[in-house]
């Protein structure tokens, strides 16, 4: 089983809904972990602020960041880092995980509307 690690900056939720402004991006990002997390992908997720002890045990973490903390967040798949200071989109996280393309997705956009892909039978 593939085990896909997030190492987040500090924040008050993963999930980008808390506080008065929703972040869609951090919204799409949680939607693609819960996808991988259904393909059978164990995945982890920490944040500086509540859990500093996952990043000090993780001695590649602690380089990246001594490098800056611009390189938050940092993405490790099966203990090596394949990503720094972005969060990965779907596609770029199934092509990290060896995982076929995935399947079409809603999307939510910077003005809260949403969007879908094209009319297809089981699409959306």
């Amino acid at each position: 089983m593939k085990k896909l690690e997030v190492y987040d900056p500090a924040m008050c939720c993963s999930t980008g809904v808390c506080g008065p402004e929703v972040d869609p991006m951090l919204v799409t990002f949680a939607a693609d972990l819960a996808w991988a997390a259904e393909q059978g992908v164990e995945v982890r997720r920490y944040n500086l602020g509540s859990e500093p002890q996952a990043f000090a045990a993780n001695p590649a973490v602690i380089k990246e960041m001594e490098a800056g903390m611009d390189r938050l967040p940092i993405i490790a798949v099966d203990g090596h880092i394949v990503s720094t200071g972005v969060h990965l989109s779907r596609d770029q996280l199934a092509a990290k995980l060896g995982l076929g393309q995935p399947k079409p997705r809603i999307t939510v956009k910077a003005d809260g509307s949403s969007s879908c892909c094209p009319p297809k039978p089981g699409c959306c």
